[in-house]
């Protein structure tokens, strides 16, 4: 009986296996050797896909721009600019906490990656469709990624260690607490986030009042 084939490599296989070692082990841990042990095949032929590590993380990371939504974006779709915003917003924060490993990579912008520029593209085109002059519009998208990309950086909550002795009252009076935010990070996350997306939208619907003003 013939022995069953293995699956042919491809960009595809070498960017999931390239994902799953991120989010296992962390940007550090991603070499051509061990993509080459984990994917059954020898280091050189990785090269036919990638010529370099970096060329095999820019990929990883543009896989992960690629599960953001932005169908809200669609002139069909139907949704304001704010409400757009805000569901992209969920959405890209979402995708990101999947993979928080790969945040660092993506934070250095889209680059060259497909998915990236048609994220940022898209939410571009839509500001200036909604009636924001391109320089906003641009400012707005830049906006937007720095506080969704820091919202995935770290936890807020998850920075305070739950034993209740390490914050003494006499060196830090308002901290008295503060071994509790630990075990309520996802809950404080959260509402963090919304705050702060809700604050910013309000603030940009000042803006967009103002600018309709002189039109």
């Amino acid at each position: 009986m013939a022995r069953p084939r293995k699956p042919l490599l491809s960009r595809d296989r070498i960017v999931t296996a390239a994902l799953s070692l991120v989010d296992a082990e962390g940007l550090a841990a991603v070499s051509t050797r061990r993509l080459a042990a984990e994917l059954g095949v020898s280091g050189p032929s990785l090269y036919n896909h990638f010529r370099t590590k970096d060329q095999i993380l820019e990929a990883v990371a543009d896989s992960v721009s690629a599960q953001v939504d932005l169908s809200m974006f669609d002139a069909v779709d139907g949704r304001d600019w704010r409400t757009a915003l805000h569901d992209w917003a969920v959405s890209y924060r979402a995708a990101l906490l999947a993979h928080p490993n790969i945040v660092p990579v993506l934070a250095q912008g889209p680059g060259r990656r497909p998915a990236g520029l048609r994220l940022a593209d898209a939410v571009f085109g839509s500001m200036v469709d909604a009636g924001w002059p391109p320089a906003q519009a641009t400012s707005i998208g830049a906006l937007m990624r720095y506080f969704v990309t820091g919202s995935a950086l770290g936890s807020f909550a998850g920075g305070f260690v739950d034993d209740e002795t390490a914050y003494d009252p006499a060196d830090y009076p308002h901290l008295g607490q503060a071994h509790l935010l630990a075990d309520r990070q996802e809950l404080i996350d959260e509402r963090a986030f919304e705050t702060g997306l809700r604050a910013l939208l309000d603030g940009l619907t000042l803006q967009y009042e103002q600018v309709a003003a002189l039109h």
